[in-house]
């Protein structure tokens, strides 16, 4: 498989330019210059910048230009530091992944979609020249739950647009059922070499999110240890919501380790050696609920399959948003940590 070279260690800033409150205080004081210092003395290669499009442009489709200009500050910190970084859309209008039943309009208004292309034609015309320090990445989070033919016509046409202005630039794209890795078949083959195919992975899904209030069935007091026996990963799983056991129950898992992230990867592996193209996650993480001996293991077991196979990643998150690695939770293990990022 091809090794996206100068994305291989990274980590999300979520919550800053989105998921995050829209001011001017808050947008200068979540993240730093500071911040883009330390991910470089981690070693790691890249940051990826989840944005919301009202940072860019208001309701009516207004620009604000004061949203450009903070993506140009990260680019020249990460300039700077020697890292670089992928941006990556999370809210556009008419969309939003937290809100799925409002934002499957999305896939069918043209008029939402022209103003996703147009989004990115902008951010293309401004920044895609820049390719030694800039990638995009579409979307964010694919909440399409099926017909992917839909986000198909969608990706490619919003590759059209940033192909117009920055020909070589990398592009990121993700499939539907929130970036499922076992969807990556069912994306369309690359159009050109700079195109990178993008997936998250939390599983098991009931380690990685135990306690969440916004998990389906998911009791606000459930703890479980990691690793632990397949069968008691099945039963829990089901016990919450049968979508939960759906990474367990694959043929050739034998434990809820490495066979599992093998089997969950096993079609977007075969689907990147046939085009050739790199593969990258671009979310994963644990939740600040879990025992901190369990979130080291979990680390270690998922990046020594990222390893394996050359997956480029960036873990979810470096602050906040209940997954935050230098959060006062995470800060006894935040070493180690870092040293399998």
């Amino acid at each position: 498989m091809r090794i996206w070279n100068g994305y291989q260690r990274g980590i999300n800033f979520g919550g800053w330019l989105s998921q995050g409150e829209k001011s001017d205080r808050y947008y200068d004081n979540f993240i730093t210059e500071s911040d883009f210092a330390t991910v470089a003395k981690w070693g790691l290669d890249h940051v990826r910048i989840p944005i919301d499009y009202d940072l860019l442009e208001s309701e009516g489709g207004i620009l604000k230009e004061s949203g450009f200009d903070r993506i140009k500050q990260c680019m020249e910190w990460c300039v700077k530091y020697h890292i670089r970084m992928i941006l990556a859309i999370y809210k556009t209008p008419g969309y939003d992944p937290e809100n799925p039943i409002k934002s499957h309009e999305f896939f069918t208004n043209p008029a939402l979609q022209a103003r996703f292309f147009s989004l990115w034609k902008q951010l293309s015309a401004r920044f895609g020249s820049y390719t030694e320090v800039i990638s995009f990445e579409l979307l964010s989070d694919v909440i399409l739950a099926s017909d992917p033919e839909k986000w198909n016509e969608i990706a490619s046409n919003a590759v059209s647009a940033i192909r117009s202005s920055s020909p070589h630039v990398s592009i990121l794209v993700g499939s539907i059922r929130k970036n499922n890795a076992e969807q990556i078949p069912n994306l369309l083959p690359p159009s050109d070499r700079n195109i990178v195919y993008a997936f998250h992975c939390y599983d098991p899904i009931i380690f990685t999110h135990q306690t969440a209030d916004w998990m389906k069935g998911m009791p606000e007091d459930f703890h479980i240890s990691y690793p632990d026996t397949l069968d008691h990963y099945c039963r829990s799983s089901a016990a919450f919501s049968k979508e939960y056991t759906t990474s367990l129950l694959r043929q050739g898992v034998t434990d809820v380790e490495a066979s599992m992230f093998e089997a969950r990867l096993s079609q977007a592996l075969r689907m990147s050696e046939q085009y050739d193209v790199p593969l990258y996650c671009s979310s994963y993480g644990v939740i600040n609920q879990a025992d901190l001996d369990s979130t080291l293991r979990w680390y270690q077991t998922i990046h020594q399959v990222f390893e394996a196979h050359g997956i480029g990643r960036s873990a979810w998150n470096y602050k906040g948003l209940d997954f935050g690695l230098i959060d006062s939770h995470t800060l006894p293990i935040a070493d180690k940590l870092i040293a399998v990022l």
